[in-house]
């Protein structure tokens, strides 16, 4: 069975849940699409930068001391790009508007990220 009609939803109540929340996508660590809800934005490249920029913070919060990765937010002129740790193989990306609420969007993304890391954790490895 599939997981990502399950994700999907995960992503659309995040949609519901976070003003100005443009959209979402999960990959893996790796930079492969799991499920996405980006209307005007290309997921597959979105899903390789993501893995890129994951990598880079996984290298400095160890160079650092801070531990494993979590999540990482980066604000441009016109909005916000989080990525949350979603399990051990998932990475979950949002992308909201610069008028969202940065502190809702990491309540409910984290939230979200936990669900769905224990959905892509419990799949066996394809």
């Amino acid at each position: 069975m599939t997981i990502e009609p399950r994700i999907r939803e995960e992503l659309h109540t995040l949609r519901d849940q976070v003003r100005h929340f443009q959209g979402g996508m999960v990959a893996s660590v790796d930079g492969m699409v799991i499920a996405h809800d980006l209307p005007d934005i290309e997921p597959d490249g979105l899903a390789a930068l993501t893995a890129a920029a994951i990598g880079v913070a996984k290298r400095l919060t160890d160079a650092t001391g801070q531990g494993a990765f979590e999540e990482s937010l980066t604000r441009g002129a016109d909005g916000y790009i989080a990525a949350y740790s979603a399990g051990r193989r998932a990475v979950l990306t949002a992308v909201a508007s610069p008028d969202t609420n940065v502190g809702r969007l990491h309540l409910q993304a984290r939230r979200a990220a936990e669900r769905i890391g224990a959905l892509v954790d419990a799949q066996p490895r394809r």
